[in-house]
């Protein structure tokens, strides 16, 4: 059996003015035999798909592996670019290939192609033709309709927001071509869509009523003979596309009424308690939260989060000044990407002063540059293996690193945008995040996973950035709303 592997990854944040380019993409690109060694071992979709492809014996033909994260929509050159890519990898086994395992996101976007996963999955079709089974493994907050997936014989879904469950995905969706080709099974695939959408701070999937959802798509198929996915997507609200929003995958064996009927009851389900996904009472505005996590830091046996979630970029700077002007201490703002400072720093050397104009540069919403004065405690390049649950394993490369000192505030500036979702801010630059007060981070639910047992609060704060808790806020051209609708009761 010989399998292709290939992977190309962007979460489209619609309304960023700057574009995700080849060269943004190349920053992570694996290619050939070099995907193999770069990935075995570690939680990643593709590192579950290496694993199964070893264990039963499966020869692998890697293409390219390449992910940009969340960012802008991708350049139409760039998806043009990895299109070839992957087909000329695919045209060269021509012939000899029994499947093929692909690693999307489900919410790229260029500027024209609002479903740009659905284009490279339907190209892929066109390239193996109708009988070569391809097997899709996606992001939880993927925009999924049957359009995108179509051309896909199964598509698989994390689970879990916190992602700590990438590698169990690519598993899933690498079994179940392993079981095709061997004609143990015949999958086939249903869709259904409840016309909901939540921001992505009440994503998580520890939160009530999503928990619940979640839990039930996965014991289904454990207790329901033929049965054998279920996928419920949150969507990504910040993608604005026609097919933005919650949607429910069921891949049985050979069963389409049942697999139809699954993802309808599921579906409907996930409408029927929309109201309850909106919790509006999570988040604070920026002087409350600050004003409380300030107050609460004086008693807390642990360090209180600061979540600035609707930070798009890893460069909104409005938490940051806030504390600045209050003149707080002993807090740690790991992860503000800023290349230009974190180049002037490198040049200035450490233990130098220096005068900086600090993030909010991706656009006019990320809170403008901080002007301030910092002390270099480190500076060089930094490149490490991720130490913590989600994507265990995975390279990282922030590029040249600075950690400023100013007046008590510990900032790390990273060349490339990384958001801080674990331990590894602190652990790779000799620090413990247990010895801080204050902790501020930006990401929406990923950060869960470690700082909810390790924070004594969490405390989230809504700003003004592209990823706001309030989605009417935001300029929608195509997303199946108006303004008139609330974002949890769309038709």
């Amino acid at each position: 059996m010989k399998v292709a592997i290939a992977g190309f990854s962007l979460e489209s944040v619609s309304f960023l003015p700057n574009p995700t380019t080849v060269e943004d993409f190349q920053r992570s690109e694996s290619r050939g035999s070099e995907i193999v060694g770069c990935y075995r071992g570690t939680e990643t979709a593709i590192g579950g798909f290496i694993d199964i492809c070893e264990r039963e014996g499966v020869e692998m033909a890697p293409i390219v592996v390449t992910s940009a994260g969340a960012a802008g929509p991708a350049t139409d050159d760039a998806f043009d670019y990895y299109c070839k890519v992957i087909v000329d990898g695919l045209e060269a086994h021509s012939g000899s290939l029994d499947g093929v395992l692909l690693d999307l996101h489900g919410a790229c976007t260029t500027p024209t192609r609002l479903d740009a996963d659905g284009d490279m999955v339907r190209l892929v079709r066109s390239v193996v033709g109708p009988n070569i089974p391809i097997m899709l493994a996606l992001d939880y907050h993927g925009n999924v309709d049957a359009s995108t997936i179509r051309g896909a014989t199964a598509s698989f879904g994390y689970h879990y927001s916190p992602h700590i469950d990438m590698g169990d995905t690519g598993r899933r969706a690498a079994e179940c071509l392993v079981r095709t080709v061997r004609g143990e099974i015949s999958p086939v695939t249903a869709v259904a869509r409840p016309g909901v959408m939540v921001p992505s701070i009440f994503s998580a999937t520890n939160l009530q009523p999503l928990a619940g959802f979640v839990a039930r798509s996965i014991e289904l198929p454990q207790t329901i003979p033929g049965l054998l996915d279920i996928s419920i997507f949150a969507g990504f609200s910040y993608a604005d596309v026609p097919n933005c929003g919650f949607s429910v995958v069921v891949v049985a064996d050979g069963g389409r009424s049942l697999a139809e009927r699954t993802a309808t009851d599921l579906s409907d389900s996930i409408r029927h308690s929309r109201r309850e996904l909106h919790i509006p009472g999570l988040v604070r505005t920026l002087e409350e939260g600050v004003t409380y996590g300030l107050e609460r830091s004086r008693s807390a046996k642990a360090p209180i989060v600061l979540l600035e979630h609707a930070d798009r970029m890893n460069d909104s700077t409005y938490v940051l000044r806030e504390l600045i002007r209050r003149r707080a201490t002993n807090v740690a703002v790991p992860y503000l990407w800023d290349p230009q400072s974190a180049a002037a720093a490198c040049d200035a050397g450490v233990g130098r002063t220096i005068r900086l104009a600090l993030g909010g540069r991706s656009s006019p919403r990320s809170g403008g540059p901080v002007e301030v004065e910092a002390s270099i405690l480190q500076a060089g390049e930094k490149r490490y293996s991720v130490s913590g649950p989600m994507g265990f394993g995975a390279k990282v490369d922030l590029g040249p690193t600075a950690v400023l000192d100013i007046a008590g505030i510990m900032v790390s500036v990273t060349t490339t945008p990384t958001t801080a979702l674990d331990e590894d801010p602190f652990i790779q630059f000799g620090m413990r995040a247990q010895d801080f007060a204050i902790i501020v981070l930006r990401s929406k639910t990923h950060f869960r996973a470690v700082y909810e047992p390790l924070a004594e609060e969490i405390v989230i704060i809504d700003t003004p950035d592209w990823g706001p808790a309030d989605l009417k806020t935001l300029p929608y051209q195509y997303a199946p709303t108006t303004a008139s609708y609330p974002f949890a009761d769309h038709d």
